[in-house]
């Protein structure tokens, strides 16, 4: 496997890094949770250190199975070069062969408007788009309620043109919007969408 996506530094932001969800994390994920955006937009509520612990081992047993790719997206912190958590950043359904995968994303509340959603959804786009070379997907699906805004603007940001609306789920009232980028120098992939808006884009 090629190494894990990361976002260089610029001159108003330090370096992101991407890597798998780790058992130390789990504090750090239920202080995220507590916003209550991220809960409003998550398919799944983190209330204490046995919820975060499940979660990551969820998260990790995908990796194990490669049923999906989920990461936790931490900032450096000073010379020291410490991390802190900032977010959340995932592909579904990469697989060689199969011509679409699902990207999704969320952000830490104290991390919001300091362009970490773009700026990691790049990183694991450029990292999925090149995972598996020319077998892997000509097409990123990036899902998101209507009333999402602030999703809205990091898809278009990242390349992901709104492509439909999808109808709504079980388990969202609204409908969904679907955005989609193509691989660069792939042709542009004509196989239907799955149609349906996926709950939680942390699940």
């Amino acid at each position: 496997m090629t190494a894990y996506p990361t976002a260089e530094a610029t001159p108003d932001a330090p370096a992101l890094a991407l890597r798998p969800w780790h058992a130390a994390d789990a504090a750090d994920l239920v202080e995220a949770y507590r916003d209550e955006a991220l809960r409003r937009w998550a398919g799944q509520v983190v209330d204490d250190g046995a919820d975060a612990a499940r979660w990551i081992r969820e998260r990790q047993r995908d990796w194990e199975t490669g049923d999906r790719f989920s990461f936790a997206v931490l900032e450096a912190q000073g010379p020291e070069g410490c991390e802190r958590l900032v977010g959340h950043a995932v592909v579904k359904g990469l697989r060689p062969g199969v011509p679409f995968a699902e990207v999704g994303y969320w952000t830490a509340a104290h991390a919001r408007g300091r362009g970490v959603a773009p700026r990691a959804l790049l990183a694991l786009t450029d990292w999925a788009f090149t995972l598996f070379g020319n077998r892997g997907p000509a097409r990123l699906e990036l899902l998101h309620q209507v009333d999402n805004t602030a999703s809205c603007r990091v898809a278009r940001t990242c390349g992901y043109e709104q492509a439909g609306i999808l109808p709504a789920a079980p388990d969202y009232p609204l409908d969904g919007h679907l955005h989609i980028r193509t691989r660069p120098g792939s042709p542009a992939e004509k196989s239907p969408s799955r149609g349906l808006l996926t709950p939680g884009l942390d699940r």
